[in-house]
């Protein structure tokens, strides 16, 4: 499963404004693969586009709902072969010897048994067809359906397999993007650090303000090495979601700045998804399955019609002597009481029907929210990354002011930290913002339907 959580909370810095926060959670077999070959020495180069590639072939969810498939399909073959005729040859030879009083003949002067004597039979073409029966016919078109609805539903988990591949790429993407801000921070606290120490020993400052830059400085490397952690830990998720061999090490080339969605009204995004949503043509067709199952079930009561007929030869010996055989029979069929049996099944494909009825139903609301939550967020994240860019802007320019403050010698370390803390949460903010509303994109390209195309249209680099 694949589950894309939107919330809303507080920034990072803990301030009473709520602002939404995005995740992605990949569950179940979505979470493995089937990888393939062996770790190179180098570093992989791993596009989004090449990673969505490899997800695809490779991942474990996407395997089984097309092995699934598979099976459906082997089982509608079984069930159409039901109706074609079924064509064999049969030989025998048979060496046999009879007990005459076995077969009642009871008179003292015929021998006690008769035998042993052989005899041969082939029937070089034995026939069987089912010339009417309406419950074989809905069993083949409701396996049909489900063939379908197993084929639609695989294509629905390649869409998972997509949106748990780009929402995992862009997490890391935003991760990378928070270490290069963390290294910038530790570069500046070490120069808060050493400019505080220098006037320290110049006899400028008190020590607390050097002992303060210094817990700065330890606090801003200690961020830093936890993102480096977190960094690594995205990269392993993403190599086994994709099947890379384990121990692969690979480079992320693809980063995503801000950008507006191209124009697409939310009329659009809804007719798209009616058309473009595998699970709910999945639905749809396991609704069409549970009503051939039903007629299936009806047609119980009705008369069948089987024909049988052979061609061979038989006699003591394939000798002059054998003659050709032919046997032809049709076999009528008419259920008058089956103790309740065909009742029973009629509830329960009923049952199922109803059941169906309602799964699509909920389908078709689901597709609706995940589009309109989709749009939500887009609006949401669009305006936050806005504001986020120029507090981002704000934060720099007071700390910049907090430093000259401290460097003129009328400001102690409190204001610079306090500045530093700033910017790393606003930087922060802008980055999570910016994660948001691309995490935005790759829900709205899965609400619609047609994931990896709807992507390259959304995400523009």
């Amino acid at each position: 499963m694949v589950i894309v959580n939107q919330s809303t909370g507080n920034t990072t810095a803990g301030d009473p404004v709520d602002v939404l926060h995005s995740s992605i959670s990949v569950q179940g077999s979505y979470t493995g693969s089937a990888a393939s070959g062996t770790a190179t020495s180098g570093t992989l180069a791993l596009t989004l586009d090449k990673a969505v590639t490899m997800g695809l072939r490779l991942n474990l969810g996407a395997i089984t709902e097309s092995q699934a498939f598979q099976q459906t399909r082997g089982q509608a073959r079984v069930a159409r072969s039901q109706l074609l005729p079924n064509l064999n040859t049969v030989a025998s030879e048979t060496v046999e010897q009879l007990n005459l009083r076995t077969a009642g003949v009871l008179e003292p002067n015929f021998p006690l048994a008769v035998g042993p004597f052989n005899f041969f039979d082939v029937r070089v073409a034995r026939l069987r067809q089912s010339v009417f029966d309406l419950v074989r016919l809905h069993n083949y078109r409701s396996s049909s359906e489900i063939s379908k609805s197993a084929s639609f539903s695989a294509r629905d988990s390649r869409d998972l397999v997509v949106l748990a591949v780009a929402g995992s790429y862009l997490q890391i993407v935003a991760v990378l993007a928070r270490t290069a801000a963390a290294v910038a921070q530790v570069d500046s606290s070490q120069a808060v650090f050493q400019q505080a120490t220098d006037r320290l020993n110049s006899g400028l400052n008190a020590r607390i303000d050097a002992t303060r830059s210094e817990v700065q400085l330890d606090t801003d490397r200690q961020r830093l090495r936890s993102l480096r952690a977190e960094v690594d830990r995205q990269k392993l998720a993403l190599a086994r979601l994709i099947g890379l061999p384990p121990g692969q090490q690979f480079a992320i080339t693809d980063y995503f700045p801000f950008a507006a969605i191209p124009n697409f009204t939310l009329e659009q995004a809804l007719a798209a998804a009616e058309q473009g949503r595998s699970d709910l043509k999945a639905a749809a067709a396991g609704v069409h399955a549970a009503e051939q199952s039903l007629q299936a079930a009806r047609s119980e009561r009705l008369p069948n019609l089987t024909l049988t007929a052979d061609y061979g030869a038989s006699g003591l010996r394939p000798t002059t002597e054998a003659h050709s055989v032919f046997s032809v029979s049709g076999t009528l069929t008419l259920p008058l009481y089956e103790g309740g049996r065909i009742r029973g099944e009629i509830e329960q494909a009923n049952a199922s029907l109803l059941a169906r009825r309602a799964e699509l139903s909920d389908v078709q609301g689901r597709i609706d929210q995940d589009v309109r939550e989709a749009y939500i967020d887009l609006g949401a994240a669009a305006d936050q990354v806005e504001l986020a860019r120029r507090n981002v802007d704000l934060a720099h320019d007071t700390l910049n002011q907090a430093r000259d403050r401290f460097t003129a010698g009328i400001a102690d370390t409190i204001e610079v930290v306090q500045a530093q803390q700033s910017v790393v949460q606003a930087e922060n903010d802008y980055i999570s913002a910016v994660f948001d509303h691309n995490l935005a994109k790759v829900s709205l390209a899965r609400a619609i339907g047609n994931t990896e195309s709807s992507i390259k249209q959304f995400l523009r680099k």
